[in-house]
């Protein structure tokens, strides 16, 4: 800009004003003229090892929105931090239960169904469920189970429920996920109480058989359980399916998934957007985005769990179907519970499971 027409400008505020218009007008036809605006962003706040990295390049080529990504080990450590007001967070991963819990919080936002109009290639039977309504507010990601996985190389003798893993046989030889309401579910499991009876009184009775199995863990691994297992440090484990898929697409000879004879869960695994988002339209263009058959695949190939997308299951090959982690049979599916909100009965259960790992009883 002139000498001159910068002095014109400083007298005439009117003339200031219409040339910054004028120039605004102009700015689209002359891009590499100016310095570009900044690329928009989008904070996923997320399970670890449950976001594959080509999904994430994929989105940021497509759409220029840059992705960040920080993890949690637990759905509780994620509600603690969003409880708190901690991060600047626009899409979240919470399980079921959790999403019951923001919901009744009313910190979540709620779904502009215009801008998904992927939905149409989820399993209904995964949608309109009792922890969300509607899917108001959270859409599937991932489905999944916890289950056991069996080294056959080191442990000969039949394992088909909790009550073989933790008979003292294979004392420090065990990987668990770290997860207190997970431990505490399986003990209900084992006395034939069901997974979302916690009170009072059934944890009393849990917690004994907590305490007897705590001292014949040897690892506590919610992240990455399977790299134990893998590693020959333990021989059993008790894990997400998504890790047991990948023990036994890996070496099908060694390792065995077991759902346990007493009972277990599936978990629902859900994309969310929370109150504090500021980038809700990248929240939801990245929800639509992963909705798409084949990039849907990418996460089933990376993470294999349950898909409860449709159209992207109908990419998958025989061998990933017939999974037996990934995809339980309809008659191992009847016997499937899921968790719902326990309210502040969740302290009492991390306070008993804290209680006990410090040696207490």
């Amino acid at each position: 800009m002139t000498t001159r027409l910068r002095s014109r400008l400083r007298r005439n505020p009117a003339l200031n004003l219409g040339f910054w218009i004028f120039l605004g007008f102009l700015v689209p036809w002359f891009p590499g003229s100016f310095p570009a605006r900044a690329a928009e962003t989008l904070n996923l706040f997320c399970w670890s090892e449950y976001i594959p990295r080509p999904v994430i390049d994929a989105f940021q080529k497509e759409t220029g929105i840059r992705v960040t990504v920080e993890n949690y080990a637990s759905n509780e450590e994620m509600l603690a931090k969003l409880l708190a007001g901690g991060g600047n967070y626009d899409l979240i991963q919470p399980s079921e239960y959790t999403v019951e819990a923001l919901a009744k919080a009313g910190l979540l936002l709620p779904l502009d169904r215009d801008q998904l109009p992927n939905v149409k290639n989820l399993d209904p039977k995964f949608l309109d469920l009792a922890f969300d309504p509607g899917n108001r507010f959270s859409l599937p990601w991932m489905v999944g189970t916890v289950g056991i996985v069996v080294n056959t190389a080191r442990v000969k003798e039949p394992v088909t429920g909790f009550n073989d893993v933790f008979n003292g046989k294979h004392r420090g030889r065990i990987v668990v996920v770290d997860d207190s309401r997970e431990l505490v579910s399986w003990a209900l499991a084992t006395l034939k109480i069901p997974t979302n009876d916690l009170t009072p009184a059934t944890l009393a009775k849990a917690k004994p058989i907590v305490a007897r199995w705590l001292p014949q863990i040897k690892v506590f691994d919610s992240d990455s359980p399977k790299t134990a297992l893998l590693a020959g440090d333990v021989d059993l484990g008790v894990v997400w399916s998504g890790e047991g898929a990948v023990l036994y697409r890996q070496d099908p000879a060694r390792f065995r998934w077991v759902l346990p004879s007493e009972g277990s869960h599936r978990f629902i695994d859900n994309l969310a957007i929370p109150k504090t988002c500021q980038h809700k339209a990248a929240a939801e263009r990245f929800m639509d985005f992963v909705l798409r058959p084949e990039i849907s695949k990418l996460i089933s190939d990376a993470f294999p769990y349950t898909n409860p997308n449709l159209a992207a299951r109908r990419l998958l090959t025989a061998a990933q179907l017939a999974n037996p982690a990934s995809y339980p049979t309809p008659e191992q599916e009847k016997d499937l519970e899921t968790f719902r909100d326990i309210g502040a009965t969740a302290s009492e259960v991390d306070a008993m499971v804290s209680e006990l790992k410090s040696g207490g009883r």
